[in-house]
């Protein structure tokens, strides 16, 4: 079972940005490759970090996974969603996160500093930005879960050039500024000796080499406008307004730099005889008042097809029968809601003279008259049972 994302790094709930921070920072430097080398289970232990920080420092994330936990946000390898710590191999982690340590930091040059590489120091371009989406689902599919393909509109990488943005690979030179590091290292003496920083390349921007000649089908970027076919699998039990984070599947980045994310928003198509309130499903049942008095077996739709209920006699308007189960499921759970079926006893508009007749000799019958029983729930205490 998937850990805690707050239980890895350490920290609380409440945790502010900077301490979410600080304690990636101490739990990545821990189990860094680095210090661990061969040992598979602190690699592990450095990825599940990674992906704890990548949703915890978004403010959008942090705030699905606070309110769906890892259903928001959690991937499965398909373009699914969420967390990228397990989906991305070294080079991508330190591309992204390298940077919490800062260039000036000692800690730079042992973890990449400015987000450059482990090891050859360069970085893969410039990172994509985020795209949006929205995609509606009927009740069925909510309930169930789906897997929706949709075709988007965004930079792909460039099949002409490789996503290198040069024309050939002879257009692609060595930065003579800090030949080919991506890093420019400064010592500088102070009252403490001489101290070096490293920082990343201005002329490069850390990537370690220079285009001489750009491609001409992308200008340079290593990507162009395309679209793209994307599977999305959709846990069950989602909810209008929820934001779902596909990781990588957003524009691609810049020369190689690595995807942004796709955030899908899930929308509620209406049904046309059934509505949402929480995990629970409504369906008004109208019946005439001779059903009423004589009880009838009724049959009501559900989420999933056609049930039957039994209506026994006497049955009064404002009555709530529930089917057990035959709500939506809990993202985050094995809870389940239930349908509840609103009993209307239907008034007659428009009566004809015989059969004002008849109903103004009942109105004198005993057995017409209102008596409700003593400890009868009222409907506000209905309601208020239905929902607690």
């Amino acid at each position: 079972m998937k850990r805690d994302f707050y239980e890895i790094l350490g920290v609380a709930k409440g945790a502010s940005a900077d301490e979410i921070k600080k304690a990636y920072r101490k739990v990545a430097m821990q189990f860094h490759p680095d210090r661990n080398p061969g040992n598979k289970e602190a690699e592990e232990k450095f990825k599940e970090a990674a992906e704890a920080y990548e949703i915890l420092s978004d403010a959008d994330k942090k705030a699905q996974y606070d309110r769906y936990g890892h259903a928001g946000v959690s991937g499965n390898g398909r373009g699914g969603f969420g967390g990228g710590g397990h989906h991305m191999n070294m080079d991508d982690i330190f591309s992204q996160f390298g940077d919490i340590f800062g260039d000036d930091s000692p800690f730079g040059s042992f973890f990449g500093g400015g987000g450059q590489r482990r090891g050859g120091g360069k970085t893969r371009g410039v990172r994509g930005s985020n795209l949006r989406v929205r995609i509606k689902l009927n009740y069925e599919e909510i309930a169930k879960g789906a897997s929706k393909t949709i075709k988007v509109k965004k930079y792909v990488g460039c099949n002409t050039c490789g996503s290198t943005g040069a024309k050939d690979k002879s257009s692609m030179q060595t930065c003579g500024t800090c030949g080919g590091s991506g890093q420019v290292r400064r010592v500088q003496n102070t009252f403490l000796g001489q101290m070096q920083t490293v920082t990343t390349c201005p002329t490069c921007n850390g990537e370690g080499s220079t285009i001489a000649n750009k491609c001409t089908a992308c200008k340079g970027e290593g990507r162009v406008y395309g679209e793209e076919n994307i599977t999305i699998d959709i846990p069950a039990g989602v909810q209008e307004g929820m934001q779902l984070n596909v990781s990588g599947r957003g524009n691609t980045g810049e020369r190689g730099g690595p995807a942004g994310d796709l955030i899908v928003l899930i929308e509620e198509e209406a049904h046309p005889q059934l509505h949402r309130d929480g995990l629970n499903v409504a369906y008004d049942l109208h019946i005439s008042f001779p059903d009423a008095v004589f009880g009838i077996q009724a049959e009501v739709p559900t989420i999933d097809g056609r049930a039957k209920i039994k209506i026994p006699p006497g049955t009064q308007s404002g009555k709530v029968f529930r089917l057990k189960g035959k709500g939506f499921p809990a993202v985050q759970s094995y809870e389940k809601g239930d349908q509840l079926i609103y009993v209307n006893v239907w008034t007659p508009q428009h009566l004809t003279s015989d059969e004002k007749a008849v109903l103004e000799k009942l109105q004198q019958s005993q057995n017409f008259q209102p008596k409700p029983e003593k400890g009868e729930k009222g409907f506000f205490e209905r309601v208020r049972e239905m929902f607690s």
